[in-house]
């Protein structure tokens, strides 16, 4: 299933009730000049935020696709969360700092900026009551921090690898972390300290030949019924540096903790589950190799995939608040705005 790719500007508005993953097709293509490494939209549906290796966050408008750019970070950011207003982003970078900007100002300037871990920041995120800001990084650490003012809150310590993600319930109860090993947290949050785990070890490798560990979890979210939990990574992983690694998304019961079921894909694909969201509609889509990748929570594997380039991998993606619109990035620089609905619906 391959899209073919066209220009325009916003796409029809529409409600997430009209969403048919099978009918995904892609109606605007955007392009920046360096490789592109996460997307999100902002909470008004106004904006798509890119973030690339050229160490810039650039923000195009969806109506019009006027892009600007924004410059703080003296490294790649890896990560951007929105304030439940969106009024306000948050990015974190690999110089280990967090960025604080006016996200729908004309030309957004940096609020205030914060050395937050040592080494790389992997993850950030708000909470969805907009209480608690965390993050997440290659020195083991989740920190929570006051999201207006910055100040420190608290250090959760207890990852014994890099935490690569960092995720509220949709509740605002409690903070999900997730390291290089497979290992989730449930913090407690009034506490500080560890809840429950959760057993997501099949998405981290070890090889011998290179003596390197890699996988992790990169991705995860709460159901919509709130009785699952998914994480998503890689595994099956022989060569990483090759490209030698399968897609992977681990569903647990939010209650037991225990595994549901493991999704996979019906095709050979070399790659990781980068980000996915899950739909209103109860669905799960994420990017895997140059796929956007639709699964049901109770079938193996998928029921619908868009192939978006030849073999450009979706380096991640997101959901508008509309629930028919994703945004994928890709290592050449593209952003696809894709709809899952019918080209002329």
């Amino acid at each position: 299933m391959s899209a073919a790719v066209t220009s325009g500007g916003q796409a029809a508005a529409g409600s997430a009730s009209q969403a048919t993953p099978e009918l995904t097709h892609v109606v605007v293509e955007l392009n920046h000049e360096s490789p592109l490494i996460c997307c999100r939209f902002d909470p008004t549906g106004r904006f798509v935020f890119a973030t690339g290796q050229d160490r810039t966050i650039q923000r195009f408008d969806l109506a019009s696709s006027h892009r600007v750019a924004l410059l703080g970070h003296e490294s790649w950011v890896r990560d951007l969360t929105f304030a439940p207003d969106g009024r306000t982003m948050v990015s974190g970078g690999y110089d280990g700092r967090i960025i604080w900007w006016p996200a729908d100002a004309e030309q957004p300037e940096p609020i205030r900026t914060v050395q937050a871990h040592q080494g790389w920041i992997r993850s950030v995120a708000i909470s969805p009551d907009g209480r608690w800001l965390a993050t997440g990084g290659n020195d083991n650490m989740v920190r929570l921090w006051d999201p207006i003012e910055g100040a420190p809150i608290a250090e959760l310590a207890g990852h014994q690898s890099h935490v690569y993600c960092v995720r509220f319930h949709p509740q605002s109860t409690c903070l999900l972390s997730g390291d290089l090993s497979g290992s989730v947290r449930q913090w407690d949050l009034a506490a500080g300290s560890t809840a429950r785990t959760f057993d997501a070890s099949a998405l981290h490798t070890y090889t011998n030949n290179f003596h390197a560990h890699y996988g992790g979890v990169r991705s995860m979210e709460v159901s919509t019924q709130l009785n699952m939990l998914a994480c998503g990574g890689m595994h099956k992983g022989t060569n990483p540096f090759a490209g030698s690694r399968k897609p992977l998304v681990m569903l647990f019961d939010w209650q037991t903790q225990k595994l549901l079921r493991s999704l996979v894909l019906s095709v050979p694909v070399d790659g990781e589950v980068c980000r996915f969201k899950f739909h209103p509609n109860g669905f799960l889509v994420g990017g895997a190799g140059p796929f956007l990748v639709f699964w049901k929570p109770d079938q193996d594997q998928e029921f619908a995939k868009l192939k978006l380039t030849p073999s450009a991998q979706v380096r991640e993606m997101d959901m508008h608040s509309d629930g028919l619109r994703l945004a994928s990035v890709h290592h050449d620089g593209k952003l696809f705005i894709s709809r899952m609905a019918a080209k002329n619906g």
